[in-house]
């Protein structure tokens, strides 16, 4: 009795002592002791070039709104061919506000200017439509045209009629009137009402091209790092009056070919009467340049400015007292 004894007493000693093995081997492989399975970490492929990364989480970094542009928008837009509507306008403020984009008001734009007057002067002038957004503070606007029409008859057997709506919209850089991008989309309808059937038509056409030239837009903006005419160069035609001796024409040449490489691509169009003028490309604004040709002016000579318009700028040379 006595050995059975012992002997049940030794076996949960020697039980105890064989888990001992087993955890410190398992230890030694890197194996948990708690019971926990560890998951290895998931990989993801790196983010392509000019991607942008989200970060979950407390630390995630808030998207940088302040870089975006201002954006005005004068588009025309009319049901049924000839009947005009708003309906496009509130549409893009409305993706544009959910991506945090700031927009001119439009009725802002409606009680200082005649919006309907101003489209048919703006219609295919690319410098008068960037000219009128900096009236109003824009550094992009949004111009085109969305229009929709019934079809000339019915479907036959049945009082239902095909309703066409067609979009082409174009977004420039309001200090040049470069083309940052644009977009086109037709849509067709069925509809029996021809007021619905037309509006259903000029929004669903207005909508496609919209999701296309937005994103499109905020791409190409980005690209140049978010600033007016950061990273990109500007073509202005520069006219300089009161240059009336060749040595006072060469001090001006060679001054627009040495601002800090804020130029490029200067030429000498023309020079008659004591009037020269340049053609260049400018890193920065127009205004800038303005600025920086007074203070640079050349030895001798003073630079006035008479004119800034957009890419247009007149200045007038004078003997430096």
């Amino acid at each position: 009795m006595q050995t059975k004894s012992a002997a049940s007493e030794r076996e949960p000693q020697a039980k105890a002592g064989l888990r001992l093995v087993l955890l410190g081997v398992m230890a030694s492989v890197g194996w948990g002791v708690c019971g926990c399975a560890t998951s290895a970490p998931e990989l993801r492929p790196a983010p392509a070039a000019g991607e942008r990364v989200t970060t979950a989480g407390p630390a995630a970094k808030a998207r940088d709104t302040e870089k975006f542009p201002t954006v005005m928008l004068m588009i025309e837009e009319k049901s049924m061919g000839t009947i005009a509507t708003a309906e496009i306008d509130n549409l893009a403020t409305e993706m544009l506000i959910k991506e945090q984009v700031p927009v001119v008001d439009q009725d802002l734009i409606n009680a200082k200017i005649n919006k309907q007057q101003q489209l048919l002067k703006i219609a295919g002038d690319p410098r008068g439509a960037a000219a009128l957004g900096l009236q109003f503070g824009a550094d992009v606007i949004i111009v085109g045209e969305v229009v929709s029409k019934p079809a000339a008859r019915r479907i036959e057997g049945s009082n239902l009629r095909t309703y066409q709506g067609i979009a082409t919209l174009r977004a420039l850089r309001t200090g040049n009137g470069a083309a940052l991008a644009a977009a086109s989309a037709h849509a067709s309808v069925i509809g029996v009402e021809d007021v619905a059937g037309s509006s259903e038509a000029l929004r669903a056409a207005g909508k496609q091209t919209l999701a296309k030239l937005l994103p499109d837009m905020l791409r190409a903006w980005e690209k140049v790092g978010g600033e007016p005419g950061a990273g990109r160069f500007t073509r202005i035609a520069l006219t300089i009056g009161g240059v009336d001796q060749m040595w006072k024409l060469k001090a001006i040449r060679e001054t627009l070919h040495n601002l800090d490489d804020k130029t490029q691509k200067v030429v000498q169009r023309s020079y008659s009467s004591g009037l020269a003028t340049f053609s260049l490309d400018s890193k920065v604004s127009i205004e800038e340049l303005s600025e920086l040709l007074v203070v640079k002016a050349p030895q001798g000579l003073k630079l006035q400015v008479l004119n800034i318009g957009t890419g247009e700028l007149d200045l007038r040379a004078v003997a430096a007292p």
